[in-house]
């Protein structure tokens, strides 16, 4: 080996020496990362690869530091979209005791599909493929009960999640008879009250003379407002929900109240006048009052029960019934008049119910509770509130706010010829009806709201009560002055040596009678 090579050897190492000198923050060396980054290069052969040059360096650098050792694994987070997607998978799934010809069947449910297919030529309803999965629910619904009659009432909207409403009709017999919120509060105040009276009786106190105004008992289940029963969830796959029966108490305070929904059942109602119950006898209460005003069909498809028919075996308690010889009403009569709509849900009257209960005749109960005490004249006997019957046009409800109830339209002014009549209610808004042959349907979509006018006013606070009636037993003497105490005091100091000095005298005589 000559010199040369010897000073090129050394210059070599020194170099190499100089590359391999980690580094004073990450204790890397030049070299190795020359190394590795080539090395990398070579086994990606990437495009542009001094365009990347730099992204390559700083990733090199990164994986030194991954911990390839480490058993643990990052957890995989699961999203509300896929959890909605994992429960609403079994909505597609055919259960294996499925009956093979299920479409021989007479079903509860009406054909989903085809009302959807109005409803989008209406411009209203939830889009294809939330009603065919809330379709699909419905079947799951119906195969749980076994019902007459099921259908989509519509969707209201929440603040945090929206309400899916059906509408069901138990079959004669079937429907559950289990006591709801109403019946157990009912039972813990009668506990309440025992406890208390015997309380009273252990120390007795004042006893108050007001007298709460009486309760309106609520309508029995499978007549007026609690005729149908319904079922909420917040998403199609969802288990869903059987509402309480609604009371006319609740029907009074929700008709002076404004509340959006938040999505949660037992979310509480705050307001004034207090609600009695939570969000959902709220969202009973919405239902009932929207339907009664709400649900409609064309002329001649219900006809009222003659008082033979109406004691057979199918008939509706409302006083209505199918018509079966109804050839249905022509498209544009339905939209230029609306004398050609009808109500076919009773209406719910001041009291809170659709039919009025006369709360002046007292029930046993209340008889035998009275007995011993004073019983006050009874005060006239109060007149019954008649609201419209059935089957009632559409042509006599009266405006509200200066606004007509009703807006008529056609799908399309373009094929008038295959268009159907649209209905939407201004009282309610997101109540809509539509109509076309011998078909129509009803379907509410909004935030279950009335329609407030210019603005809304809330109910305000009652009046103070007035003061106690003024009287000399509870009021107030005036503070005596000095003098009146002094002599006051004066009298009362004779009239104690007067006292005294009858007592000596009369033990004196006593002596005298003795000696």
């Amino acid at each position: 080996m000559d010199g040369t090579q010897q000073v090129s050897l050394q210059v070599a190492g020194s170099f190499k020496a100089f590359l391999m000198k980690s580094s004073s923050k990450s204790n890397l060396n030049l070299y190795d990362h020359l190394s590795r980054l080539l090395m990398r290069v070579i086994e990606e052969r990437p495009h542009d690869v001094v365009d990347v040059m730099e992204d390559l360096s700083h990733d090199v650098k990164l994986r030194l530091y991954l911990d390839t050792q480490n058993s643990l694994q990052d957890l995989q987070q699961t999203t509300a979209a896929e959890e909605l997607a994992e429960q609403q998978k079994v909505l597609f799934v055919r259960h294996e005791d499925a009956p093979e010809h299920e479409f021989e069947l007479e079903s509860a449910l009406p054909n989903v599909s085809e009302i959807a297919y109005f409803l989008e030529q209406a411009g209203v309803g939830l889009g294809r493929e939330e009603m065919q999965r809330v379709f699909l629910a419905l079947k799951q619904l119906v195969s749980s009960y076994t019902m007459q009659r099921c259908r989509l009432w519509g969707k209201i909207l929440g603040i945090e999640r929206s309400y899916i409403i059906a509408e069901a009709e138990f079959a004669e017999g079937e429907e559950e008879d289990e006591d709801g919120p109403e019946e157990v509060a009912d039972d813990e105040a009668r506990e309440i009250d025992a406890k208390e009276k015997a309380e009273r009786e252990m120390d007795p106190l004042p006893q108050s003379t007001y007298k709460a105004p009486p309760v309106v008992p609520k309508e029995a289940k499978g007549t007026g407002a609690n005729k149908f029963v319904y079922f909420v969830c917040n998403e199609a796959g969802l288990p869903w929900t059987k509402l309480p029966s609604v009371t006319p108490a609740q029907i009074t305070v929700a008709r002076q109240i404004r509340k959006f929904f938040t999505g949660r059942l037992d979310a509480p109602i705050v307001s004034y006048p207090p609600f009695p119950g939570n969000e959902a006898n709220y969202l009973r209460a919405q239902i009932a009052r929207i339907s009664a005003g709400t649900q409609i069909s064309p002329q001649g498809f219900y006809q009222a029960i003659e008082e033979e028919g109406a004691e057979e075996e199918g008939s509706s308690e409302d006083g209505i019934e199918e018509n079966p010889e109804y050839e249905g009403v022509p498209v544009g009569e339905l939209v230029d008049s609306l004398s050609s709509w009808v109500h076919h849900t009773q209406h719910i009257l001041q009291q809170g119910r659709c039919t009025w209960v006369n709360l002046a005749v007292k029930t046993e109960d209340e008889s035998n509770e009275e007995e011993g005490e004073e019983v006050e004249e009874d005060p006239d006997e109060p007149e019954p509130e008649v609201g419209p019957p059935l089957l009632t046009p559409l042509s006599q409800d009266a405006e509200i706010f200066e606004t007509v109830p009703w807006s008529s339209s056609l799908s399309s002014t373009l094929t008038s010829q295959h268009a159907i009549a649209i209905m939407r209610s201004n009282c309610w808004p997101g109540s809509c009806a539509y109509a076309y042959a011998k078909k129509f349907e009803n379907i509410y979509v909004g935030w279950g709201l009335k329609y407030p006018g210019d603005g809304y006013s809330p109910l305000l606070p009652p009046a103070p009560q007035s003061e106690y009636p003024s009287a000399p037993e509870i009021t107030e003497d005036v503070d005596p002055t000095v003098e009146e105490e002094q002599a006051l005091q004066d009298a009362l100091d004779e009239k104690q040596a007067a006292e005294e000095a009858e007592e000596g005298d009369s033990d004196e005589e006593q002596d005298e009678e003795d000696d």
